[in-house]
């Protein structure tokens, strides 16, 4: 059963990221800082979604997740 899906919850300085699997289990969830968000995007595999809501800071992860280099800015 591997991770499919990230559900992240964007916030000034914390991120709180879910990991479900296909049939909606949820097999983790951490609290993340910025930078250990930027680096985690970047171990994210290929075909996972990442699920973000909608706001001015989702369109700059969005634009993040599909850089291929997700080091911090």
């Amino acid at each position: 059963m591997s991770t499919i899906t990230m559900g992240v919850d964007l916030a000034k300085r914390v991120f709180s990221v879910c990991e479900m699997t296909a049939t909606g289990h949820v097999v983790g969830r951490r609290d993340l800082s910025r930078e250990t968000f930027a680096l985690w995007l970047a171990q994210v595999p290929a075909g996972t979604v990442v699920a973000m809501e909608a706001c001015t800071g989702a369109h700059h992860w969005a634009r993040r997740c599909l850089n291929t280099d997700c080091s911090p800015a």
